[in-house]
């Protein structure tokens, strides 16, 4: 019998959105050493191929299926082939999103719209997929990747604070209305982590505000304690502790991980 068989999540089904890459290859990665049988989701297939490719060569049970959580029906199809894969699916995380840097003169309304469309829209609909099945065999684990930023504000990510803001509303209004069920609901929080996002909100600040990308990447880098970004395993690990049986009393929480900038 291999370690996975008899893992703290042995037999579970996941799903991870934006599981191609960073936080959410990552997320997969420790699910399946613990277990669990994964579908990883992201609208790169490509990306989310690979992921599924290296993880079944590590002993696995894993599938892609390209999905794109701004649009309704793909997050249909996306709960429907789960479904198929995984029979159940117990531990949803939604890790999916986007991150964009601009003076809030420089911020369109579409790009404004874009950013809520993905990051609070698609957290919505893919939470509405798949809870109500968690529910009604009264065991679940919903996290959803929220950021320090749905905690405080700070310069140029005015858009993105704010859809972080509302994930963790989202997550507790809706971990408070499953409280009784077996469902736990929590978010976690991360400071900026060593991530192709990260990169990508650096050059956008760059682009926007023609500062140098060594001393942008030197002050995420100053907004922890520690001095550095956070790893996408750390991530990876409270996702796990999250969706152990033992940790059935945690819900609704919104959990920090920056080095201990934000303290709460």
């Amino acid at each position: 019998m291999s370690e996975r068989d008899t893992g703290r999540l042995a037999g579970r089904g996941a799903v991870i959105t934006g599981g191609g890459r960073g936080i959410g290859a990552a997320v997969a990665a420790a699910l399946v050493e613990e277990g669990a049988r994964v579908v990883v989701s992201a609208r790169s297939t490509d990306e989310i191929e690979g992921v599924a490719d290296e993880l079944r060569e590590q002993g696995g049970e894993a599938w892609a299926v390209t999905c794109d959580v701004g649009d309704p029906d793909q997050i249909e199809r996306l709960a429907a082939a789960a479904g198929d894969r995984l029979g159940a699916v117990d531990i949803l995380v939604n890790n999916a999103g986007i991150a964009r840097s601009a003076p809030l003169k420089a911020l369109s309304l579409q790009e404004w719209s874009l950013i809520q469309e993905i990051n609070v829209t698609g957290t919505f609909l893919c939470t509405k997929a798949f809870l109500g099945p968690m529910v009604e065999r009264g065991w679940g684990r919903i996290v959803n990747i929220a950021s320090i930023a749905g905690k405080m504000g700070a310069p140029y990510i005015a858009a993105y604070a704010a859809s972080k803001h509302a994930v963790i509303g989202f997550t507790r209004s809706v971990a408070a209305e499953v409280a009784p069920s077996g469902v736990t609901v929590n978010a976690i929080c991360p400071g900026y982590v060593d991530t192709p996002m990260t990169e990508g909100s650096v050059a956008n600040i760059v682009e926007k505000t023609g500062h140098d990308a060594d001393r942008v990447m030197k002050n995420l880098r100053a907004m922890s304690p520690q001095n550095r970004l956070m790893e996408p395993e750390e991530v990876a690990y409270l996702v796990v502790t999250l969706c152990d049986e033992r940790a059935k009393g945690v819900t609704a929480q919104s959990l920090v991980l920056d080095g201990g900038g934000v303290q709460s």
